[in-house]
């Protein structure tokens, strides 16, 4: 009875093998691949950085083992690999299709001397950027990095209609504020208050520009009772203030010192909110060949 019992099992284990080992040998591109072969590669992405030809590349030696073997996940890492690109979405179409769509880096900001940062905040690393134009200068402590976004992104608002220009903002290990604006000249934010130091100045300058041809150089608001202001040199000179810096260290050469008085502003102000640009997406097929890889045409 037991020998019965232990011959049908063994019947049916083998039954049960020789049922699933061809699944599982296909699924794992153990034979058959030929069969089921991936020919096509649809691609979607922006390609402001990233060629078609490069996602080709780093996608094709994942691709030789067949459609039912095809790992996704692999296939998303190498594309994630390639310099400029964000991530990558994949999935398969059946009978012979994997489809991509691949996310390029869309930077906001510059962040120190070699580095950018990304539409989610995100600091990234990739080769020439020096040829990257227009975008604001952001500096600071790594782990501040928030605290910079946060500091740029309200200056932004605050500026809007005043005229001034903010190209970059810079935040010392000490915590002291520095910004630069389009002209190149100079705001000394300091440490404390900072953002209603900045609110008191954008508040008098309507007044303080009223009626000059003078470009501004530099401004110091690191005062307890006003700030100080210089202008480029071509401006004819004005006597110079006096005023209790907290810092208590002097600079020489300003064109006044500028007691805070309420003056208003007329201008509304705009709020200027981060947003990620639309992605333009490319269709990218491989007609039916009998080639595994056959080159890509848009």
């Amino acid at each position: 009875m037991n020998g019965t019992f232990l011959l049908k099992l063994i019947a049916w284990g083998i039954a049960l093998t020789l049922v699933a080992l061809p699944i599982v040998g296909v699924l794992n591109g153990w034979f058959a691949s030929d069969r089921w072969p991936v020919t096509r590669l649809d691609v979607r992405a922006e390609f402001n950085h990233v060629s078609a030809e490069q996602i080709r590349a780093s996608v094709a030696p994942h691709l030789g083992e067949g459609f039912f073997a095809v790992n996704l996940a692999e296939v998303r890492a190498a594309v994630a690999k390639l310099p400029w690109v964000e991530r990558a979405e994949a999935r398969k179409r059946w009978p012979d299709a994997i489809e991509l769509v691949v996310y390029e880096q869309q930077p906001y900001a510059r962040w120190g001397a070699d580095r950018l940062i990304n539409r989610r905040g995100q600091v990234f690393s990739v080769a020439g950027i020096e040829g990257l134009q227009g975008l604001p200068e952001l500096s600071g402590p790594d782990d501040r990095l928030d605290e910079v976004l946060q500091f740029h992104a309200d200056c932004l608002r605050e500026f809007s209609g005043s005229g001034l220009i903010v190209t970059a903002v810079a935040l010392s290990p000490r915590g002291g504020w520095k910004l630069t604006l389009a002209n190149g000249a100079a705001i000394e934010v300091g440490r404390e208050d900072a953002r209603d130091r900045l609110k008191r100045f954008l508040d008098a300058w309507p007044k303080l520009i009223a009626g000059r041809n003078d470009t501004l150089a530099y401004v110091d608001l690191r005062y307890a009772n006003g700030f100080a202001l210089r202008w480029a040199p071509s401006a004819p000179p004005t006597p110079k203030g006096m005023g209790n810096r907290e810092s208590g260290i002097g600079k020489a050469g300003f064109a006044a010192l500028v007691p805070l008085f309420p003056f208003p502003i007329d201008s509304p102000l705009l709020r200027l909110a981060l947003r990620a640009s639309s992605a333009v997406r490319f269709d990218l097929r491989s007609p039916q060949s009998d080639s595994l890889f056959p080159a890509l045409t848009s």
